[in-house]
């Protein structure tokens, strides 16, 4: 799929927001036919737009697990063998590019402090990462 059209894009903000939600509610609520739900998620799919399905746990659910962000420094031309170690860190649960100061952003979560410490020294021991800084992630306010 090249392009995103409204109905995909609207469908897909219907689906962040109830992932459960049927092909007859999304019809309904996009103001289209059942069969243009279907026929719109499967070429979603197949394109690779929608990448899975999943669910959402509330954070304060585990009180001891550790959520942070970590803003990553790498150097040189280094970013794309990075990007590959740290693809295989189960802690990393989304990694972003960006720009300005730092060159990734990695969404981390661990079960307790522990491990937090040594996921942050596997991260630091990346060939090519050179610099990092973490901020823990102390209560959801808005999602």
């Amino acid at each position: 799929m090249s392009e995103l059209n409204d109905i995909d894009r609207s469908l897909l903000a219907a689906l962040r927001h109830d992932g459960r939600a049927s092909v007859a509610t999304l019809a309904r609520d996009l103001g289209v036919a059942r069969a243009t739900v279907t026929n719109r998620l499967d070429k979603l799919v197949s394109s690779g737009t929608i990448v899975g399905f999943t669910v959402r746990v509330r954070d304060e659910i585990d009180p001891l697990e550790v959520r942070a962000i970590c803003l990553i420094e790498i150097e040189g031309r280094t970013t794309d063998a990075v990007i590959r170690r740290l693809r295989g860190f189960p802690e990393i649960r989304a990694l972003h590019t960006t720009n300005g100061g730092w060159d990734l952003v990695a969404e981390l979560r661990t079960d307790n402090l522990g491990n937090f410490d040594r996921v942050l020294g596997r991260i630091r021991s990346v060939e090519g990462v050179i610099n990092s800084e973490t901020s823990l992630l102390l209560s959801s306010v808005l999602r």
